[in-house]
Protein backbone atom coordinates (compact mmCIF):
# COMPACT_ATOMS: atom_id res chain seq x y z
CA UNK A 1 0.00 0.00 0.00
CA UNK A 2 1.02 3.41 -0.92
CA UNK A 3 0.47 6.00 2.24
CA UNK A 4 0.06 9.28 1.67
CA UNK A 5 2.78 12.11 1.53
CA UNK A 6 2.18 13.54 4.64
CA UNK A 7 0.95 13.14 8.36
CA UNK A 8 -1.37 16.11 9.62
CA UNK A 9 -2.24 16.43 12.79
CA UNK A 10 -5.51 19.04 12.87
CA UNK A 11 -5.83 20.61 16.17
CA UNK A 12 -8.08 23.69 16.79
CA UNK A 13 -8.86 26.18 14.70
CA UNK A 14 -6.36 28.31 14.58
CA UNK A 15 -4.12 29.03 11.47
CA UNK A 16 -2.59 26.12 10.69
CA UNK A 17 1.52 25.61 10.12
CA UNK A 18 3.85 27.64 8.43
CA UNK A 19 6.74 26.53 6.62
CA UNK A 20 9.58 28.37 5.45
CA UNK A 21 9.29 29.77 1.78
CA UNK A 22 10.99 32.84 0.64
CA UNK A 23 13.76 35.72 1.71
CA UNK A 24 13.78 35.30 5.58
CA UNK A 25 11.79 38.18 5.87
CA UNK A 26 14.56 40.86 5.27
CA UNK A 27 14.02 43.37 2.30
CA UNK A 28 15.20 42.36 -1.39
CA UNK A 29 17.09 44.02 -3.61
CA UNK A 30 14.65 45.48 -6.43
CA UNK A 31 15.59 42.31 -8.56
CA UNK A 32 17.53 39.50 -7.31
CA UNK A 33 19.69 37.71 -9.09
CA UNK A 34 18.35 34.86 -11.12
CA UNK A 35 20.77 31.56 -9.43
CA UNK A 36 20.19 28.38 -7.91
CA UNK A 37 19.39 29.11 -4.41
CA UNK A 38 22.21 28.21 -2.11
CA UNK A 39 22.60 25.62 0.47
CA UNK A 40 23.33 25.76 4.26
CA UNK A 41 27.11 25.17 5.44
CA UNK A 42 27.55 23.07 8.25
CA UNK A 43 27.48 23.75 11.99
CA UNK A 44 29.12 22.20 14.83
CA UNK A 45 27.89 19.20 16.70
CA UNK A 46 24.77 19.93 18.41
CA UNK A 47 25.13 21.49 21.83
CA UNK A 48 23.87 20.80 25.37
CA UNK A 49 20.37 20.98 24.66
CA UNK A 50 18.06 22.66 27.56
CA UNK A 51 14.48 21.21 28.57
CA UNK A 52 12.29 22.08 25.24
CA UNK A 53 9.30 23.66 24.84
CA UNK A 54 6.66 22.06 22.47
CA UNK A 55 4.83 25.55 20.66
CA UNK A 56 0.85 26.55 20.72
CA UNK A 57 -0.77 23.57 18.03
CA UNK A 58 -1.84 24.33 14.76
CA UNK A 59 -3.76 22.50 12.77
CA UNK A 60 -1.30 21.64 9.50
CA UNK A 61 1.23 19.79 10.64
CA UNK A 62 2.18 17.48 8.49
CA UNK A 63 4.46 14.30 8.04
CA UNK A 64 5.70 12.47 5.45
CA UNK A 65 4.29 8.53 4.81
CA UNK A 66 5.57 5.73 3.76
CA UNK A 67 6.09 4.97 0.38
CA UNK A 68 6.92 2.07 -1.93
CA UNK A 69 9.54 2.01 -4.82
CA UNK A 70 7.77 2.92 -8.02
CA UNK A 71 8.50 3.61 -11.96
CA UNK A 72 11.54 5.99 -12.33
CA UNK A 73 9.86 8.95 -14.12
CA UNK A 74 10.55 8.77 -18.20
CA UNK A 75 13.56 10.76 -19.49
CA UNK A 76 11.65 14.42 -19.69
CA UNK A 77 11.33 16.35 -23.87
CA UNK A 78 13.30 19.67 -23.99
CA UNK A 79 11.33 22.57 -22.91
CA UNK A 80 12.26 25.02 -25.35
CA UNK A 81 10.47 28.39 -24.25
CA UNK A 82 12.43 29.27 -20.77
CA UNK A 83 9.68 30.46 -18.14
CA UNK A 84 9.99 33.93 -16.47
CA UNK A 85 9.69 34.13 -13.09
CA UNK A 86 6.67 35.48 -11.06
CA UNK A 87 6.55 39.34 -10.89
CA UNK A 88 7.34 39.40 -7.22
CA UNK A 89 10.44 37.47 -6.29
CA UNK A 90 9.22 37.91 -2.53
CA UNK A 91 7.59 35.51 -0.01
CA UNK A 92 5.66 36.30 2.73
CA UNK A 93 6.56 35.08 6.43
CA UNK A 94 3.58 34.54 8.55
CA UNK A 95 4.31 35.66 11.92
CA UNK A 96 2.48 32.88 14.12
CA UNK A 97 3.91 29.10 14.13
CA UNK A 98 4.63 26.48 15.72
CA UNK A 99 8.60 26.76 15.41
CA UNK A 100 8.22 30.94 16.36
CA UNK A 101 6.67 29.84 19.30
CA UNK A 102 9.27 27.40 20.35
CA UNK A 103 12.19 30.48 19.71
CA UNK A 104 10.10 32.75 21.55
CA UNK A 105 9.67 30.44 24.62
CA UNK A 106 12.97 29.39 24.80
CA UNK A 107 15.29 32.70 24.85
CA UNK A 108 18.56 30.41 26.46
CA UNK A 109 18.71 27.17 24.32
CA UNK A 110 21.81 27.09 23.13
CA UNK A 111 19.82 25.58 19.67
CA UNK A 112 17.66 28.60 19.71
CA UNK A 113 19.80 30.85 16.99
CA UNK A 114 20.46 28.37 14.58
CA UNK A 115 16.78 27.33 14.83
CA UNK A 116 15.55 30.82 14.42
CA UNK A 117 18.48 32.03 11.50
CA UNK A 118 17.56 28.35 9.46
CA UNK A 119 14.01 28.04 10.07
CA UNK A 120 12.05 30.41 11.80
CA UNK A 121 13.23 33.47 9.76
CA UNK A 122 12.43 32.22 7.02
CA UNK A 123 8.55 32.56 4.94
CA UNK A 124 6.44 29.57 5.25
CA UNK A 125 3.04 27.70 3.89
CA UNK A 126 0.28 28.29 5.75
CA UNK A 127 -2.20 25.09 6.05
CA UNK A 128 -5.61 24.84 6.39
CA UNK A 129 -6.33 21.54 7.28
CA UNK A 130 -9.31 21.40 9.48
CA UNK A 131 -12.88 21.99 8.19
CA UNK A 132 -14.01 25.34 10.05
CA UNK A 133 -16.10 26.97 7.35
CA UNK A 134 -17.29 29.74 9.70
CA UNK A 135 -14.03 31.16 10.14
CA UNK A 136 -12.52 29.91 7.09
CA UNK A 137 -12.42 33.04 5.08
CA UNK A 138 -11.14 35.01 8.10
CA UNK A 139 -8.17 33.23 8.41
CA UNK A 140 -7.36 32.66 5.06
CA UNK A 141 -8.06 36.85 5.19
CA UNK A 142 -5.66 37.33 7.88
CA UNK A 143 -2.82 35.87 6.11
CA UNK A 144 -3.20 37.25 2.40
CA UNK A 145 -3.75 40.57 3.64
CA UNK A 146 -0.76 40.59 6.10
CA UNK A 147 1.24 39.59 2.91
CA UNK A 148 -0.47 42.21 0.54
CA UNK A 149 0.55 44.48 3.49
CA UNK A 150 3.92 43.94 3.24
CA UNK A 151 4.12 43.47 -0.57
CA UNK A 152 4.78 39.52 -0.09
CA UNK A 153 4.11 36.91 -1.29
CA UNK A 154 1.87 34.27 0.96
CA UNK A 155 1.42 30.53 0.04
CA UNK A 156 -1.36 28.82 0.92
CA UNK A 157 -2.01 25.07 1.46
CA UNK A 158 -6.15 24.32 1.64
CA UNK A 159 -6.29 20.67 2.76
CA UNK A 160 -9.80 19.53 3.64
CA UNK A 161 -10.70 17.02 0.72
CA UNK A 162 -12.90 14.26 1.73
CA UNK A 163 -11.58 10.66 2.55
CA UNK A 164 -8.20 12.84 2.57
CA UNK A 165 -5.09 9.76 3.45
CA UNK A 166 -7.85 7.35 2.46
CA UNK A 167 -8.28 6.87 6.46
CA UNK A 168 -4.76 6.84 7.13
CA UNK A 169 -3.08 9.40 9.79
CA UNK A 170 -3.96 12.37 8.03
CA UNK A 171 -7.64 11.45 7.50
CA UNK A 172 -10.14 13.74 8.10
CA UNK A 173 -11.38 17.06 5.67
CA UNK A 174 -15.43 17.85 5.08
CA UNK A 175 -18.00 15.44 5.33
CA UNK A 176 -18.71 15.13 1.64
CA UNK A 177 -17.82 17.28 -1.47
CA UNK A 178 -20.56 19.06 -1.33
CA UNK A 179 -19.71 20.34 2.04
CA UNK A 180 -15.85 20.55 0.31
CA UNK A 181 -17.25 22.61 -2.28
CA UNK A 182 -18.98 25.28 0.07
CA UNK A 183 -15.66 25.71 2.39
CA UNK A 184 -13.63 26.04 -1.03
CA UNK A 185 -16.09 28.98 -1.95
CA UNK A 186 -15.59 30.71 1.94
CA UNK A 187 -11.50 29.82 1.37
CA UNK A 188 -11.31 31.72 -1.79
CA UNK A 189 -13.63 34.74 -0.48
CA UNK A 190 -10.19 35.94 1.78
CA UNK A 191 -7.72 35.42 -1.10
CA UNK A 192 -7.84 39.27 -1.58
CA UNK A 193 -6.72 40.82 -4.74
CA UNK A 194 -2.73 40.24 -3.82
CA UNK A 195 -0.39 37.68 -5.71
CA UNK A 196 -0.92 34.57 -3.82
CA UNK A 197 0.67 30.86 -4.74
CA UNK A 198 -2.16 28.16 -3.34
CA UNK A 199 -0.81 24.45 -2.83
CA UNK A 200 -4.16 22.71 -3.52
CA UNK A 201 -4.77 19.61 -1.30
CA UNK A 202 -1.46 17.66 -1.25
CA UNK A 203 -1.94 13.56 -1.67
CA UNK A 204 -5.31 14.35 -3.38
CA UNK A 205 -4.27 13.43 -7.03
CA UNK A 206 -1.53 10.82 -6.46
CA UNK A 207 -3.14 9.01 -3.78
CA UNK A 208 -6.87 8.90 -5.30
CA UNK A 209 -6.09 4.92 -6.27
CA UNK A 210 -7.56 3.99 -2.89
CA UNK A 211 -11.04 5.91 -4.51
CA UNK A 212 -13.39 3.95 -6.53
CA UNK A 213 -13.47 4.98 -10.13
CA UNK A 214 -16.80 7.21 -9.34
CA UNK A 215 -15.53 8.33 -6.50
CA UNK A 216 -11.95 9.30 -7.83
CA UNK A 217 -14.36 11.18 -10.74
CA UNK A 218 -16.51 13.19 -8.50
CA UNK A 219 -12.83 13.94 -6.06
CA UNK A 220 -11.46 15.31 -9.48
CA UNK A 221 -14.52 16.79 -10.65
CA UNK A 222 -14.30 18.84 -7.30
CA UNK A 223 -10.45 19.72 -7.47
CA UNK A 224 -11.30 21.55 -10.70
CA UNK A 225 -14.02 23.03 -9.74
CA UNK A 226 -11.92 24.58 -6.42
CA UNK A 227 -9.04 25.62 -9.39
CA UNK A 228 -11.59 27.69 -11.19
CA UNK A 229 -13.07 29.09 -7.98
CA UNK A 230 -9.84 30.29 -6.32
CA UNK A 231 -8.71 31.75 -9.30
CA UNK A 232 -12.38 33.68 -10.26
CA UNK A 233 -11.79 35.38 -6.80
CA UNK A 234 -7.82 36.35 -7.57
CA UNK A 235 -6.79 36.42 -10.71
CA UNK A 236 -3.44 36.98 -9.76
CA UNK A 237 -3.58 33.37 -6.83
CA UNK A 238 -1.43 31.08 -8.70
CA UNK A 239 -2.78 27.54 -7.81
CA UNK A 240 -0.93 24.25 -8.18
CA UNK A 241 -2.28 20.57 -8.39
CA UNK A 242 -1.12 17.53 -7.08
CA UNK A 243 1.50 15.41 -8.83
CA UNK A 244 2.97 13.07 -5.93
CA UNK A 245 6.92 13.11 -6.06
CA UNK A 246 9.14 11.18 -8.63
CA UNK A 247 9.41 8.29 -6.31
CA UNK A 248 5.78 7.66 -6.66
CA UNK A 249 3.66 7.13 -10.20
CA UNK A 250 4.55 7.24 -13.71
CA UNK A 251 4.47 10.79 -15.40
CA UNK A 252 2.11 9.56 -17.95
CA UNK A 253 -0.18 7.78 -14.91
CA UNK A 254 0.16 11.36 -12.87
CA UNK A 255 -0.62 13.49 -16.34
CA UNK A 256 -3.34 11.46 -16.63
CA UNK A 257 -5.34 11.50 -13.15
CA UNK A 258 -4.10 15.68 -13.09
CA UNK A 259 -6.25 16.12 -16.36
CA UNK A 260 -9.24 14.62 -15.43
CA UNK A 261 -8.86 17.10 -12.09
CA UNK A 262 -8.18 19.94 -14.15
CA UNK A 263 -4.82 21.17 -13.96
CA UNK A 264 -4.42 21.26 -18.00
CA UNK A 265 -6.75 23.98 -17.96
CA UNK A 266 -5.93 27.45 -17.44
CA UNK A 267 -8.86 28.17 -16.01
CA UNK A 268 -8.34 26.28 -12.67
CA UNK A 269 -4.49 25.59 -12.72
CA UNK A 270 -1.03 27.30 -13.10
CA UNK A 271 0.76 23.97 -12.93
CA UNK A 272 2.11 21.23 -10.45
CA UNK A 273 3.52 20.74 -7.02
CA UNK A 274 5.67 17.95 -5.65
CA UNK A 275 8.08 16.35 -2.72
CA UNK A 276 5.37 17.70 -0.08
CA UNK A 277 6.62 16.93 3.03
CA UNK A 278 9.02 14.40 1.08
CA UNK A 279 13.02 13.87 0.85
CA UNK A 280 13.45 13.53 -2.85
CA UNK A 281 16.39 15.38 -4.43
CA UNK A 282 16.02 18.71 -6.04
CA UNK A 283 16.93 17.36 -9.50
CA UNK A 284 15.18 14.48 -9.70
CA UNK A 285 11.83 16.34 -8.73
CA UNK A 286 12.73 18.87 -11.38
CA UNK A 287 13.08 15.99 -13.89
CA UNK A 288 9.95 14.26 -12.88
CA UNK A 289 8.18 17.37 -13.15
CA UNK A 290 8.86 18.12 -16.38
CA UNK A 291 8.04 14.61 -17.60
CA UNK A 292 4.60 15.27 -15.89
CA UNK A 293 4.00 18.76 -17.65
CA UNK A 294 5.26 17.13 -21.20
CA UNK A 295 2.51 14.40 -20.46
CA UNK A 296 -0.07 16.83 -19.06
CA UNK A 297 -0.18 19.11 -22.29
CA UNK A 298 -1.96 21.83 -21.42
CA UNK A 299 -1.33 25.89 -21.27
CA UNK A 300 2.60 26.23 -22.41
CA UNK A 301 2.41 28.95 -19.42
CA UNK A 302 1.99 25.78 -17.06
CA UNK A 303 4.74 25.21 -14.46
CA UNK A 304 6.08 23.29 -11.27
CA UNK A 305 6.70 24.19 -7.89
CA UNK A 306 8.80 21.88 -5.24
CA UNK A 307 8.96 21.57 -1.69
CA UNK A 308 12.56 21.76 -1.00
CA UNK A 309 12.44 21.61 2.57
CA UNK A 310 13.71 18.54 3.92
CA UNK A 311 15.71 17.25 0.72
CA UNK A 312 18.74 18.43 1.00
CA UNK A 313 20.43 14.86 1.28
CA UNK A 314 17.67 13.24 -0.65
CA UNK A 315 15.77 10.73 0.43
CA UNK A 316 17.20 7.85 2.29
CA UNK A 317 18.30 4.45 0.61
CA UNK A 318 16.11 2.15 3.11
CA UNK A 319 12.63 4.44 1.81
CA UNK A 320 12.43 5.17 5.82
CA UNK A 321 9.64 7.97 5.62
CA UNK A 322 9.52 8.80 9.89
CA UNK A 323 11.93 11.81 10.36
CA UNK A 324 14.70 9.98 8.41
CA UNK A 325 18.50 10.36 9.96
CA UNK A 326 21.10 12.32 8.13
CA UNK A 327 18.44 14.51 6.16
CA UNK A 328 19.58 18.04 6.00
CA UNK A 329 17.77 21.54 5.01
CA UNK A 330 16.68 21.84 1.13
CA UNK A 331 17.59 24.91 -1.18
CA UNK A 332 16.73 28.49 0.04
CA UNK A 333 12.52 28.78 -0.87
CA UNK A 334 12.18 31.44 -3.80
CA UNK A 335 10.01 31.84 -6.47
CA UNK A 336 12.95 33.08 -8.93
CA UNK A 337 14.48 29.42 -9.45
CA UNK A 338 16.60 29.86 -12.93
CA UNK A 339 15.02 26.23 -14.07
CA UNK A 340 12.78 26.60 -16.77
CA UNK A 341 9.33 25.61 -15.74
CA UNK A 342 10.24 25.26 -12.40
CA UNK A 343 7.99 28.64 -10.94
CA UNK A 344 9.29 28.23 -7.01
CA UNK A 345 11.17 25.85 -4.57
CA UNK A 346 8.75 26.30 -1.20
CA UNK A 347 9.34 24.82 2.37
CA UNK A 348 5.88 23.73 2.51
CA UNK A 349 6.79 21.46 5.39
CA UNK A 350 7.87 22.85 8.34
CA UNK A 351 11.17 21.72 8.93
CA UNK A 352 11.12 20.20 12.64
CA UNK A 353 7.48 19.15 12.78
CA UNK A 354 7.78 15.68 13.51
CA UNK A 355 6.72 13.09 11.60
CA UNK A 356 5.92 10.93 14.65
CA UNK A 357 9.24 9.44 15.35
CA UNK A 358 11.34 11.97 17.06
CA UNK A 359 7.83 13.39 18.17
CA UNK A 360 4.75 13.15 18.58
CA UNK A 361 2.97 13.79 14.89
CA UNK A 362 2.73 17.35 13.43
CA UNK A 363 4.44 18.62 16.74
CA UNK A 364 7.84 21.30 16.61
CA UNK A 365 10.94 19.22 18.07
CA UNK A 366 13.69 20.93 18.17
CA UNK A 367 16.17 18.51 18.38
CA UNK A 368 14.78 17.32 15.17
CA UNK A 369 14.69 20.69 13.86
CA UNK A 370 18.36 21.37 14.82
CA UNK A 371 19.71 18.33 13.07
CA UNK A 372 17.80 19.74 10.00
CA UNK A 373 19.68 22.75 10.33
CA UNK A 374 22.88 22.51 11.75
Amino acid sequence: MVAAASVVVAVGGVTGMMAAVGDGGRPDAARPEVTSSPRLEPLPAVPSPSPSATGSPSPGAKASPKKKASPEPSAPKTRTKPRAAPVSTRLHLHPESRVLDWVRANPGDPRRAVIKSRIADRPAAVWFADYSPDTITSRVRAVTSGGAAQGRVPVLVPYAIPDRDCGGHSQGGAPDLDAYDGWIDRFAAGLGTGEVVVVLEPDSVAQAECLSAGERADRFASLARAGRVLKEANPRARVYFDAGHSGWHAPAKQAGWLRQAGAASAASSDGIFSNVSNFHDTADEVAYDRAVLDALGGPPGLGAVIDTSRNGNGAPADGEWCDPAGRRLGRTPTLSTGESGIDAYLWVKLPGESDGCKGAPGTFTPSYAYELAR
